[in-house]
């Protein structure tokens, strides 16, 4: 069955898609509701009490056609209306069949009253609260007069009024409430668009809570994206820096070399150490770009034997690297991204050993959270400048002695990286056991 025009019919926009699914099913149950108890009630409960009074005026209708003149006809019937409640009227003018349209109560009892005495020539209806009925004798026409309430309840038109009225109050109160909860996802796809043309506007996370969790992850996804464009920068500029030294090197080492003798073998030693330092930078910026694109999806880890793992391949590869503890469930398993961690926990070991003597390693398995910790004994980092360390080709040669190893100031910019790509961060502090540098993965589980 092709229902494209369905589809053609409803509301392109999140608005009226909202409305829709929020007051048709109300106005479906509304108008059935209505239905149900107009027919069950209303009719039911008109057609009930207009047959008792149906008995009440065949009653007056026998005195009055019993009597043998007009005079016997007005007294015997009054003997009998007056204890009624009925007011007679004797001899009346012809009358028509007259109601309301809004009086749907009105039908039953003009129909009751015209099936039941066959006498009745008409019913008025059109004073509010009473009724007129007209009927035929041998001596001319007469009305009863009765109280409206006698022969049906409040007219269903109040009704009526009253569930229109308070649909449309709370029509408009749910529109109002629509409208709040929907602003919050307008802004948020503005904030979007807007990013997507290369502007930043304010944006500040608001509504129901799945609006939130969509517009912190937004707000997180710009500040990741933000943040890689500006390592990119960061990182073209550091290369360039310091590609800039050993390019200068080169070319006045090339220009010295006579054409008349052979080089010497020292020279070609110090020309071949620029070309590697340069082959370092620029293979240590190659992997670093392409890091986050090579990363596996996040699987089920047992966190505290992946710890081990490293720390015994380090151990094997020679780094004075030790684990000093190990804290939660044995068997609880964390999730993230195994090579990337791997990588991240490498890095920080491997910058411990560098500007260290020995380093130890930590982890702890809680609740919600996995950590690793690595310290070292070497001179740390001043506090001032532990920000700027997490920076791409920072390198710190105050606080970390340079002479120590050959790294280009990428290690801790790529373990902070991956900590946020997982949702966690990397924290830099003073070691307590070793004095020296504690630097700290914490991801959730």
């Amino acid at each position: 069955m092709n229902f494209d025009w369905l589809k053609r019919t409803m509301p392109r926009g999140l608005y009226g898609r909202a409305a829709l699914i929020l007051f048709l099913p109300v106005v479906v149950v509304t108008i059935v509701v209505t239905i149900m108890f107009l027919q069950r009630h209303f009719e039911d409960v008109t057609r009930q009490m207009t047959s008792g009074m149906v008995r009440e005026v065949a009653l007056v209708a026998a005195r009055i056609e019993a009597a043998p003149d007009v005079g016997a006809a007005r007294d015997s019937a009054r003997e009998v209306a007056d204890p009624l409640g009925l007011e007679l009227i004797l001899p009346a003018e012809p009358g028509a069949d007259w109601r309301a349209l809004y009086d749907l109560s009105g039908r039953i009892v003009i129909a009751e009253l015209h099936e039941r005495v066959p006498s009745v020539q008409a019913v008025d209806l059109s004073h509010r609260r009473e009724v007129r009925v007209t009927l035929r004798s041998g001596w001319g026409h007469y009305q009863l007069i009765f109280p409206r309430l006698r022969v049906s309840a409040s007219n269903p038109h109040q009704l009526l009024v009253l569930m229109v009225g308070t649909s449309l109050l709370m029509t408009a109160i749910a529109t109002i409430f629509l409208r709040n909860q929907l602003r919050p996802i307008r802004r948020l796809a503005r904030a979007a668009e807007e990013y997507g043309k290369g502007r930043i506007i304010s944006y500040r996370p608001a509504g129901a809570s799945e609006i939130r969790s969509a517009g912190t992850a937004f707000l997180e996804m710009r500040a990741r994206i933000e943040r890689q464009n500006e390592q990119r920068k960061q990182m073209l500029s550091g290369v360039s820096h310091d590609l800039r030294t050993p390019l200068t090197r080169l070319r006045l080492g090339l220009s010295m070399l006579s054409p008349d003798y052979p080089p010497e073998p020292d020279e070609i030693a110090a020309l071949e150490s620029d070309v590697a330092a340069m082959g370092t930078m620029v293979d240590a910026f190659l992997d670093h770009a392409r890091d986050a694109a090579q990363d596996a999806p996040p699987q089920p880890v047992p966190a505290l034997d992946f710890v081990r793992g490293i720390v015994a391949d380090a151990q094997r590869g020679g780094q004075r690297v030790m684990l000093h503890s190990v804290a939660g469930d044995e068997a609880g398993r964390a999730t993230f991204r195994r090579d990337s961690l791997r990588r991240a926990v490498e890095n920080l070991i491997g910058n411990a050993v560098r500007y260290g003597e020995r380093a130890e390693v930590e982890a702890a398995l809680g609740p919600s959270y996995f950590r690793i910790s690595v310290e070292d004994d070497g001179p740390g980092i001043p506090a001032g400048k532990r920000e700027e360390a997490l920076k791409p080709f920072t390198r710190l040669d105050p606080s970390r002695n340079q002479n120590r190893g050959q790294g280009v100031g990428l290690g801790l910019s790529i373990a902070a990286d991956i900590a946020r790509a997982h949702g966690g961060q990397l924290r830099l502090g003073e070691g307590e056991r070793l004095g020296g540098l504690r630097a700290e993965i914490v991801i959730p589980r």
